[in-house]
């Protein structure tokens, strides 16, 4: 996906965590499309993750936020189209998405067969075992699924595959 963000205000959107996994910034997980200065005004064009999602009014006031303790007035336009894509989720984010206990997307044919129980390729973010099994095709939100390693016995959340 190609993005166009003015430099100075990448550092300041890398501030704003995505509220339902805190540990991303909403520049990990994709969703800013664009921000750019036009006539002194910032405008930032953002995508949910899934139709619907309900983390964009907080996604959207938390830009304007940010922006306002920087000096600029902002405003945010939600794009729909073409849909976000967990392609669109960094490396960084990815990482960590891992280290904070959920498993980062895989392509979409692996995916498939993961949710539908034919193949055991999810790794544990506990033990790093993929004698996992899915415990439940949603998780904490309705893009995760519910995982359990059958090795450790923690459970944890999959990112499911969107494309």
């Amino acid at each position: 996906m190609m993005i166009a963000i003015e430099p100075k205000l990448r550092p300041i959107l890398d501030q704003v965590s995505d509220p339902e996994i805190p540990v991303l910034s909403i520049m990990e997980m994709g969703v800013v499309r664009s921000a750019k200065i036009i006539g002194g005004m910032v405008v930032v064009e953002i995508t949910p993750t899934y139709s619907g999602c309900p983390a964009m009014d907080v996604i959207g006031d938390d830009i304007k936020a940010i922006l306002e303790k920087h000096g600029y007035q902002a405003k945010v336009k939600l794009v729909l189209s073409p849909a976000w894509t967990t392609d669109w989720i960094s490396e960084k984010g990815r990482k960590a998405l891992q280290e904070y206990g959920i498993a980062p997307p895989l392509e979409p044919e692996a995916d498939a067969a993961v949710l539908l129980g034919n193949q055991k390729i999810v790794t544990c973010t506990n033990c790093g075992s993929t004698n996992t099994k899915m415990i439940s095709q949603f998780g904490s939100t309705a893009c995760k699924a519910l995982f359990q390693c059958e090795d450790c016995l923690e459970p944890f959340d999959y990112f499911k595959c969107l494309k």
